[in-house]
């Protein structure tokens, strides 16, 4: 009996031993220095968070996706935006997939939707003149289209059309539950684009955007349901699998550390959820297929509208840039700043930022965002949010001398304090120079004193001895920031024009 009460003492203090150990490492992985942004974010409670952003749970899913037969480029780093490279005039397929969930969209099922392909330019320095360059190239190349059909080798599409005036866009109507493909061919190529033709030169990329809509009440498909696009650059027939093949052999020669750093090149290119095209679709009545389509662009909200000729969601019309509508605002909403969001092109973070407001996201460091964006995307992005206007590289004060009395020279170099001969104080203006030329001065000069500038023929300033010395680009690139300059005006010689003589 004593030998098995020891026994039992035995295995409690065995017991007993074994807990202890199991808690001595509680505790351990917790210190100060354990702690990171990217260990955070991976906590189950963000990935819940994460997993619940849409508000209807796992329901929230793109109802349609577009996948492009062609291969993505090797040579793109990770975290940017796949790079496919196509040919010129060659015929490449879109699948058309649904991709609703049983239940999903219950209006559209057994209807047919219409879907809009466009090419447009993914630059913005080149959509805010997308309009004038399409007119050239239209200029250049007349009679063709910059995208076309292959309705030939399409399957499932029905009544395609195409409007003179968009020279860049085609659509058609297809049923989500039939087997559906586009074929389509880009005939403009990158390097018609590029400012200098040399031969050699880079081109710039394309846009392939798919913009879907169902019937309204009125019958009309203008109803917004998805919208997708990738990037592009376009070639001469071959020249896409020659770049294909260039780009391969140049990973094939990096290290195996190096390619990690690259993404891997795709079959298949899967078109990426974007904001919708911020025109209003055409009213396609399907009660009457063979009446022309009515292109309208009403104006709404702040949302700049492209006109009929236009191709690019950011047009300005006139080509006036608005940086108010740029600028993320502290008092935006949520809403408000998932339009931003979409705008800016970070289409793929609006999930995880669902519930920021414009405060909420204006608070996050540089350092936060590159954790949770990644490097290349969390910079963007932080430059986006703090974008500033742009310094200029030169201030000067002008003042507009009055022809009734000459002032003091002591008054003319003043800081604005000087009065003239009539008791009037002068009142300068300022000027501000974003381009070092006399060129630029002439045209500010123009602008703030109301003096048309075809009439200026030359900006003199008077020197020693009352002489007139030209004003050249030199000159300026050595003027003094905050200068304060007097000016008069002379006819010119042959009575045609003036001359600005800056004292």
């Amino acid at each position: 009996m004593a030998w098995v009460l020891k026994m039992d003492e035995v295995i409690e203090s065995g017991l007993v031993h074994d807990f202890d150990a199991s808690l001595s490492g509680i505790g351990q992985e917790l210190g100060a220095g354990a702690y990171s942004m990217s260990d955070v974010l991976a906590l189950p409670i963000f990935k819940q968070e994460d997993s619940s952003l849409p508000l209807d749970g796992e329901t929230k899913h793109p109802p349609f996706q577009y996948v492009m037969c062609a291969a993505t480029s090797p040579a793109v780093k990770l975290h940017d935006e796949t790079l496919t490279y196509l040919n010129q005039g060659q015929s490449y397929e879109i699948r058309m997939l649904d991709n609703r969930k049983m239940g999903d969209m219950p209006e559209i099922t057994g209807k047919l939707v219409k879907s809009i392909i466009r090419v447009v330019f993914h630059d913005r320095r080149l959509q805010y003149t997308e309009h004038q360059q399409l007119e050239g190239w239209k200029w250049n190349r007349p009679g063709d289209r910059l995208l076309d059909l292959d309705i030939p080798m399409s399957v499932g599409i029905i009544d395609t059309r195409t409007n003179p005036s968009q020279l860049n866009a085609v659509e058609f109507l297809w049923d989500p539950a039939k087997r559906t493909s586009a074929f389509i061919q880009v005939h403009c190529i990158s390097t018609e684009f590029t400012p200098r033709k040399h031969g050699g030169e880079k081109g710039v990329p394309f846009r392939i955007q798919v913009d879907t809509f169902k019937q309204n009440e009125n019958g009309e498909y203008t109803d917004h349901l998805h919208s997708a696009s990738c990037q592009i650059k376009v070639f001469k027939p071959k020249g896409a699998d020659r770049k294909q093949k260039t780009d391969r052999e140049k990973m094939e020669k990096r290290t195996a550390h190096e390619k990690e750093k690259y993404q891997p090149s795709y079959d298949t290119t899967i078109l990426t959820e974007c904001s919708p095209w911020p025109d209003t679709p055409t009213a396609y009545v399907n009660s009457s297929p063979s009446t022309a389509p009515a292109f309208t662009s009403p104006q709404q909200g702040t949302c700049s509208v492209p006109d009929s000729n236009s191709s690019s969601p950011n047009h300005q019309g006139d080509g006036v840039s608005q940086p108010s509508s740029e600028q993320l605002q502290p008092s935006a909403t949520i809403q408000e700043t998932q339009q931003w969001l979409l705008k800016n092109r970070f289409s793929s973070y609006t999930r995880l930022f669902s519930n920021f407001s414009g405060a909420d996201l204006l608070k996050l460091t540089k350092e936060d965002l590159v954790q949770i964006c990644g490097a290349a995307d969390g910079i963007r992005l932080y430059n986006s949010l703090k974008s500033r206007s742009v310094r200029p590289r030169l201030t000067i004060y002008v003042c507009q001398e009055q022809p009734s009395g000459s002032p003091l020279p002591g008054q003319q170099l003043a800081g604005g304090g000087g009065e003239g001969s009539g008791g009037t104080p002068y009142v300068y203006h300022a000027i501000y120079l974003e381009e070092m030329v006399a060129s630029e001065v002439a045209r500010k000069l123009a602008l703030v004193f109301n003096i048309p500038f075809h009439q200026i023929n030359q900006v003199y300033r008077q020197g020693p001895t009352g002489i007139h010395i030209l004003v050249s680009d030199q000159m300026v690139q050595n003027f003094q920031d905050e200068s304060c300059f007097l000016f008069f005006t002379v006819k010119a010689e042959n009575g045609d024009g003036i001359h600005i003589v800056l004292k």
